[in-house]
């Protein structure tokens, strides 16, 4: 942590591995700006496309991307007015499911 920065926790869970890469499952306990990709980034393993926090631009390109490789699949949260969890799914958009097709022929 930053002496300045407020605390902020991410949990994170291998989904697949290739090469170049790897998919994985994260789960916030806090919101902060930019947590995933600060948080991917200490770890040495920026996102994919994010060349703000040090991902490979000839990745990036390779796969076909020009932006970071971040998508919420799901979402869950508590209500606020009835305090009913909710879940809401996202597919990947063609940009991203083209990219894993990629990187998964290339492993």
């Amino acid at each position: 942590m930053v002496a300045s920065g407020k605390p902020s926790v991410t949990h994170y869970d291998l989904i697949e591995a290739f090469r170049a890469a790897s998919l994985l499952d994260i789960k916030l306990e806090t919101g902060r700006t930019h947590q995933i990709r600060v948080h991917m980034s200490a770890l040495r393993h920026p996102c994919v496309g994010d060349l703000t926090y040090g991902a490979d631009p000839t990745l990036s390109k390779r796969l076909g991307l020009s932006r970071q490789w971040l998508h919420a699949v799901e979402l869950g949260f508590e209500h606020p007015s009835s305090g009913e969890w909710v879940v809401f799914r996202s597919e990947y958009p063609q940009d991203l499911a083209r990219a894993l097709e990629i990187i998964r022929s290339e492993s």
